[in-house]
C-alpha cells in the first residue's frame, strides 16, 4: 500500500534497489573469508587423499593428486594397532572431565550471581577469573608433583583432574553472564512460590542457561580431546595413551608410512567434526554472549 503525505502526494518509495544492496555487501570481508577457507581446506584435503594411497604410490605420485587406486589398507592397519583402545581412553578422559567441570561451573556461577553482595563469593569470582590468566604450560611441573604425591601417575584420573581444573574458569565466566541475564523477577517469583535455592537452580536457571551449558561443554570437550601435554607428562604406559599422544607413537611405529599416519589422523578427527557440526550454532552464540558483555 502506497504511503500518502499530508498534501495528498504519494511519498517516494524507500525500498533499496538491488544495486544498492550489492554495494552495501562486505565484499572485502567475504573475499578474505573464502581465502581463509581455502587455506584451511588444503591440509584437510591432503590428509584425506593421502590416507587412501599406498606407501609406494605416495612417493611416486603428485602430493596433491587424488589416488589412482584408492585403498582402505591404511585404515585396517591403524585399527589393528589398538587405536580403538586409545579412542576409548580419550572418550573416558573427555567425558570424565566435562561432566564434573560443567556441573561445578554451573553451580558456582549461580552462587556468584545470586550472592553478588557476598564478599567471599566476590573473591571467589576473582579467583576464577585469575585462572584464565594461568596457562597450563606454566604449572605443568607443580601439577606433575601433585599427581605423584597423590599416587595417580600413569592413570587416566591423572589427566581428568587437571582437565577439570582448567575447564572451570572459562565455564564460570560464560555461565555467569548467562545467569546474570535472567530477570530477577523470575527468581523472586520462585521464592514467593516457596522454592528453595536448590529448586530454583535446577528448575529455573538450568533450563534458561541450557545454550550456555552446551557452549561450554562443546568448547571444553574439543580442548580436552585434543590435549597433548597432560597425557605426555602424566602417563607413561601404552595402555593409558590418549588419541593425540598415540599419534606420535604411530609415527614411530609405522616409520615413514605417511598414508597410515594420515588414516589415523582422519579417524581421530571424525568425532571432533561431528561434535562441532552438531553444536556449532550454540558454541558461537554462547561465546559471543559470554564475551560481549
Amino acid at each position: 500500500m502506497a504511503t500518502v503525505t499530508v498534501s495528498g502526494k504519494p511519498a517516494p518509495s524507500r525500498r533499496r534497489s538491488p544495486l544498492g544492496r550489492l554495494l552495501r555487501l562486505n565484499w572485502f570481508g567475504g573475499a578474505l573469508g573464502w581465502v581463509w577457507l581455502f587455506i584451511v581446506m588444503i591440509p584437510i584435503y591432503w590428509i584425506i587423499i593421502t590416507s587412501f594411497k599406498t606407501q609406494a604410490n605416495y612417493f611416486i605420485t603428485n602430493t596433491f593428486a587424488p589416488p589412482s587406486d584408492p585403498t582402505l589398507a591404511n585404515y585396517k592397519e591403524v585399527i589393528e594397532n589398538e587405536i580403538v583402545r586409545y579412542f576409548l581412553n580419550s572418550v573416558m578422559v573427555t567425558v570424565g572431565a566435562i561432566v564434573p567441570a560443567v556441573l561445578i561451573s554451573f553451580m558456582a556461577a549461580y552462587a556468584i550471581i545470586r550472592g553478588i553482595g557476598n564478599r567471599f563469593l566476590r573473591y571467589t569470582n576473582s579467583l576464577f577469573l585469575m585462572g584464565l590468566a594461568i596457562p597450563l604450560q606454566a604449572v605443568i611441573i607443580p601439577v606433575y608433583l601433585i599427581i605423584i604425591r597423590l599416587k595417580l601417575y600413569d592413570t587416566l584420573l591423572a589427566i581428568v583432574l587437571p582437565s577439570i581444573a582448567f575447564a572451570i574458569p572459562l565455564s564460570v565466566l560464560v555461565l555467569s553472564n548467562f545467569i546474570r541475564d535472567v530477570p530477577k523477577e523470575l527468581f523472586e517469583s520462585m521464592r514467593m512460590d516457596g522454592a528453595t535455592e536448590w529448586g530454583t537452580l535446577w528448575r529455573l536457571a538450568f533450563p534458561l542457561t541450557r545454550p550456555a551449558l552446551v557452549t561450554v561443554t562443546i568448547y571444553n570437550a574439543l580442548g580436552i580431546w585434543n590435549g597433548f601435554l597432560l597425557p605426555l607428562v602424566l602417563t607413561q604406559s601404552p595402555d593409558q595413551r590418549t588419541i593425540p599422544l598415540a599419534l606420535v607413537f604411530f609415527q614411530g611405529q609405522f616409520g615413514v608410512n605417511t598414508p597410515a599416519i594420515a588414516a589415523s589422523v582422519t579417524l581421530t578427527t571424525i568425532p571432533i567434526v561431528l561434535l562441532y557440526a552438531i553444536g556449532r550454532r550454540q558454541l558461537l552464540s554462547g561465546l559471543t554472549a559470554g564475551f560481549g558483555k
